[in-house]
């Protein structure tokens, strides 16, 4: 009964909100191609459920063309959410949405839909910001995140963007200059430096 409320929460609330902004479904996952991007949604439900319980998460993800070169992988025309180069739950992109949600015996649908739909909007007004590679780079850049950082300093550098790549640097040593696993990362990111024939230099 729960899994069924979750089914028709997803044909009959899901699908047409994500249709009308031209994403297409294929299982749990939807998506849209434009230009070099994917951006997808993907339903996860947990492996936990049960017969009283069905909990699901909702990943959110953009693939990049560009990005897939830097990495010399193949590029794919219908990536999943987990070969996406940003990556993130609703949650982390929408404050007010909870990153996972439970269908329970008392679950009302209506109020679970006024808590889902909006967020799915404004994770597509999200979207609608990251409309290049440079945009992923640039998010991840702002934590400074260690994901995607050996990709985003081959852009950087290729395009000649020194003084961004050296400021991303010294952040991201800033942050996770002390910890053990620097070492590993400061080996990669001296050999793409070099390769550009940039300076290494963290001070």
């Amino acid at each position: 009964m729960l899994q069924q409320l979750f089914n028709d929460l997803i044909k009959q609330d899901v699908k047409p909100l994500l249709s009308n902004y031209d994403y297409t479904k294929k299982s749990l996952n939807f998506s849209r191609k434009a230009d070099d991007l994917v951006y997808m949604f993907n339903f996860q439900k947990s492996s936990g459920n049960s017969a009283d319980n069905v909990m699901f998460y909702v990943n959110c993800g953009i693939y990049s063309v560009e990005l897939a070169q830097i990495q010399s992988k193949e590029i794919l025309t219908a990536p999943l959410e987990p070969e996406c180069h940003f990556r993130a739950r609703i949650g982390e992109i929408v404050q007010a949405v909870p990153d996972r949600f439970a269908v329970t015996p008392d679950t009302n649908k209506d109020d679970l839909i006024a808590v889902l739909l909006p967020g799915l909007e404004e994770v597509i007004r999200f979207f609608e910001t990251m409309t290049d590679a440079r945009s992923i780079v640039d998010y991840y850049m702002s934590g400074p995140f260690l994901h995607l950082s050996e990709e985003s300093f081959h852009l950087l550098l290729k395009s000649g963007e020194v003084t961004a790549a050296n400021h991303y640097l010294r952040a991201l040593h800033g942050k996770y200059g002390a910890e053990h696993r620097w070492t590993i990362f400061e080996n990669k990111y001296k050999a793409i430096f070099n390769i550009y024939g940039v300076k290494y230099d963290v001070s």
